[in-house]
């Protein structure tokens, strides 16, 4: 009997912490959803279909692919295998998309302007830094779910207009896609919950 309890105790308090968990989790994406700084990024198509979530529009980024003459703290002229977190600037532009202006290696953040924010990524390794040389940046934005079917003719349109992206960014640079974008006109908006 008494075991009996113990084990049940146990199955409760472990789903509990399991519920609590991905709670946390939810909660935190719908707060940069919610409160975040928007910025409208400009997207390079790739490809879309994941058998467990259906359709998406994979998604590349002009601010994936950093010059290396753009990043603050890095020495030139040699090839290395840094690997980690990198802060990059970003600064709104006349036609409304955000571009990089500056890049550092880290997590730090300094104070940004008015039009500008600041979105964290991660590098993998094997790079040059020989000048002309860029580096390829991973935001975890580069999926966007769509309807069933709805892949394919976004791709494709995407490769003959421009599309952006606005991303919602938490204060230590954290990114959440929050709607994807055919010129000025919404097609689709990632609910918060």
């Amino acid at each position: 009997m008494m075991s009996r309890s113990r084990l049940l105790i146990a199955a409760v308090v472990l789903a509990l912490a399991q519920i609590g968990f991905l709670s946390w989790m939810i909660a935190g994406r719908a707060a940069i959803l919610r409160d975040g700084k928007e910025v409208l990024l400009k997207v390079e198509p790739v490809d879309p279909r994941d058998l467990l979530r259906g359709d998406y529009v994979r998604l590349g980024y002009e601010i994936s692919r950093i010059p290396v003459e753009m990043i603050e703290n890095l020495q030139q002229g040699e090839t290395t295998t840094a690997e980690g977190p990198i802060v990059v600037r970003l600064k709104k532009d006349a036609d409304g998309f955000w571009r990089v202006k500056s890049a550092w290696f880290g997590t730090d953040s300094t104070i940004v302007g008015p039009d500008e924010a600041d979105i964290v990524g991660q590098v993998s390794g094997g790079w040059s830094t020989e000048p002309g040389s860029t580096i390829g940046v991973d935001y975890g934005i580069e999926r966007f779910y769509v309807p069933e079917g709805e892949g394919r003719p976004i791709e494709q349109d995407i490769r003959t207009r421009s599309f952006g992206i606005k991303v919602a960014l938490s204060k230590d640079g954290s990114a959440q896609i929050k709607a994807l974008m055919d010129g000025d006109k919404m097609l689709f908006e990632e609910p918060l919950y």
